[in-house]
């Protein structure tokens, strides 16, 4: 057997390998996962996961079980797309509450508060769907960095709020920041 033989039966037994490996890589990224395990994955490695509240949460949403039959990466999806909804009904909202403050002087700080938060919710929201687009991608490493920006938005809220008896969206910022968390966690492991 010639040089060319060689090679033209080396082509064909790398050509006739390629799909197996790369269907095998496709089925290793969809590997159904349970929603419990995957919890447990991301609170084992993540310090803002918290186990019981990660399988309440993702165990209601009748979305959840497709989003496991895609593994990690379907999870990691869900709960970004989970991540969102909490900031869009935050910044919904600090937006109705900000409606409600008088006109004077100190309605006019807590405004100015209210609409601090709002910036922060509107910049997280944007973050988190410029995340989900890079997650469909399976951009995990650019994902990654947009949610961990994400995370901050609760934060800084709440630092707008220090001095005051209470934060008026407190109960909306935390599950937020929980939901963005998990995201982050999720993603971690899809990647």
């Amino acid at each position: 057997m010639g040089l060319r033989e060689m090679a033209f039966v080396f082509f064909l037994v790398a050509a006739a390998m390629a799909p197996a490996s790369v269907e095998a890589e496709m089925e290793e990224c969809a590997k159904p996962v349970s929603v419990s395990a995957a919890c447990r994955g991301a609170a084992d490695t993540h310090h803002g996961v918290d186990y019981d509240h990660c399988v309440r949460s993702l165990s209601v949403d009748p979305r959840s079980a497709e989003a496991a039959g895609g593994g990690i990466h379907g999870l990691a999806m869900l709960a970004t797309r989970l991540a969102i909804d909490h900031a869009a009904s935050t910044e919904a909202k600090l937006d109705d509450l900000a409606q409600l403050e008088p006109e004077e002087e100190e309605g006019a700080r807590k405004r100015a508060r209210f609409n601090h938060c709002l910036e922060q919710y509107g910049g997280a929201a944007d973050l988190l769907r410029d995340a989900l687009d890079n997650l469909q991608a399976k951009i995990y490493g650019k994902a990654m960095e947009q949610l961990m920006a994400a995370l901050g938005a609760s934060e800084s809220c709440e630092d707008a709020w220090k001095g005051e008896k209470e934060l008026p969206v407190a109960a909306h910022d935390r599950e937020y920041g929980r939901m963005a968390h998990i995201a982050v966690g999720f993603t971690h492991a899809a990647a």
